[in-house]
């Protein structure tokens, strides 16, 4: 712990360990908007592989892979990624190339996680790599695993994991039961790693960047550079501040975040958001962002369930809306979302288009403008759209969301900045230049403070928006002459 405060001590940091909290991070300098708090190569990480897609377990890539030819369950992108892994890969590979196939079907990358940091510790413990004050296994061990707060079942899938990663490493100086324990570990602790655009590539284990506490309303954001995990301040976070990141979607009610906290996390959030549950301002956000809209279109009102249960009450113009009518729409859309599930899988993707805009339809009767179902809606008609490469459509579909993401986000959040992106680049796309430009500046305006400058993806970014410009002031000069 000594060496590990001399080295955040020198990026202006500090450990303070809390009765109600546990270990915190706390500033011991000022950090403006955009500036990089801390950074973390990972422990250990493993690419999301699956049946449908494999990555590199160098650099996630997933094109001109090529499989480990002696344990056939690791790819690599080429012999850069292969040599840098190598390491660690060599004695991962003889554990592995002990299984039979199906046993190596059952190597998942949870598995593969777990396996690999035991791996790590015995590299880092025979000096074949080194330890820092920020790496080493030590931190992993003051990671907290919650075993109290877990169920019997999830206690009992840990153990039958746990189970095979003995069988494959065949140590018996570790335990099932401490195997079970970093199990628990790594689903409290563990990241999911992202590239620029928030899509998932796989899971790291980042032991300092753990210590970082959750909160609904956060002074910082996580983002990856490749597998080098960032936190960079989104607002000024004063001398003797705690630094804090969001664990989960912040768009929802109370209620819904408290429960994916309490269900992933094993904790109950108290932010500044969180602690005004049951508060009318709360209630009213809920409402909007998850409840229902009044039926009278020319009316912005939320409804509040009234105390028989049977009715809903508009709270602006006092129209009421029966449970069974709210029941009736609700049922008409659970159908349809079933049918894409089946449209999707056939891969009629002009049905399931076609089946989303019902679900639209229904869902724009029955909730708030600002829901955050309906935004759920037309970010799938969005995704599948730009699959078509029906732009236009794709387009409207991404304006009609822009509001909702300034709503439910703050000002400086990655996923409103995408947005912006996304907007932009079909603006411009389709010739729209002025309002691409707009969307565009938007969205550098707020990933330049959530990814920095210096990533390919922001470096691209900016280009487009100067290409853009540049596009803008030709058909101007070109009109004057």
């Amino acid at each position: 712990m000594e060496e590990l405060q001399r080295a955040l001590q020198d990026r202006g940091l500090t450990v303070t360990g809390l009765p109600e909290k546990g270990r915190c991070l706390y500033t011991t300098k000022d950090f403006y908007p955009g500036e990089v708090i801390i950074s973390q190569e990972p422990y250990v990480c493993v690419p999301n592989n699956s049946s449908s897609i494999s990555r590199c377990d160098g650099c996630f890539a997933s094109s001109n892979l090529k499989k480990c030819s002696a344990c056939q369950v690791v790819w690599y992108c080429g012999s850069n990624c292969q040599k840098l892994e190598w390491k660690l890969h060599r004695l991962e590979c003889q554990v592995l190339s002990r299984l039979d196939k199906e046993k190596r079907k059952s190597v998942t990358p949870s598995i593969r996680l777990m396996l690999k940091l035991y791996l790590r510790r015995k590299l880092q413990n025979d000096n074949v790599i080194p330890s820092t004050a920020t790496d080493n296994y030590s931190l992993v061990e003051a990671l907290v695993a919650h075993m109290s707060d877990i169920d019997e079942k999830q206690l009992l899938l840990y153990a039958q994991m746990a189970n095979l990663v003995n069988l494959i490493l065949q140590w018996p100086e570790i335990s099932i039961k401490e195997i079970a324990e970093n199990f628990s570990k790594l689903a409290c602790n563990a990241h999911t790693i992202c590239d620029s655009e928030l899509r998932p590539l796989g899971t790291g284990l980042y032991p300092v960047i753990s210590i970082i506490n959750h909160s609904c309303l956060p002074n910082a954001v996580l983002v990856f550079e490749g597998r080098l995990a960032v936190v960079r301040a989104v607002q000024h976070v004063p001398k003797g501040a705690e630094v804090l990141i969001s664990y989960i979607e912040t768009a929802g009610s109370t209620m819904t975040r408290q429960k994916a906290l309490k269900e992933q996390y094993l904790f109950t959030c108290t932010c500044p958001r969180c602690i005004k549950l049951g508060q009318f301002d709360d209630i009213q956000e809920s409402a909007i962002l998850e409840g229902y809209r009044c039926k009278d279109d020319g009316c912005s009102g939320f409804l509040l369930r009234d105390s028989d249960d049977k009715e809903f009450t508009c709270q602006q113009c006092g129209l009421v809306r029966t449970k069974e009518e709210i029941k009736k729409i609700t049922s008409e859309g659970n159908i349809l979302s079933k049918k894409t599930l089946a449209l999707t899988s056939c891969g009629n993707h002009q049905e399931v288009v076609s089946t989303y805009k019902m679900i639209e339809k229904l869902q724009k009767k029955l909730y708030h403008p600002f829901s955050v179902n309906l935004m759920q809606t037309r970010e799938k008609l969005i995704e599948i759209l730009m699959e078509l490469e029906d732009w236009k459509e794709a387009l409207a579909y991404c304006r009609l969301t822009i509001p909702v993401y300034q709503r439910v986000y703050p000002q400086f959040h990655p996923l409103l900045g995408l947005q912006y992106y996304t907007c932009g680049k079909l603006e411009w796309f389709l010739g729209d230049t002025e309002n691409a430009i707009k969307s565009l500046t938007k969205a550098v305006e707020i990933l330049r403070i959530t990814h920095g400058t210096n990533s390919p993806f922001m470096k691209e970014l900016i280009l487009k928006l100067e290409e853009a410009q540049a596009e803008a002031s030709y058909k101007l000069s070109s009109k004057d002459e």
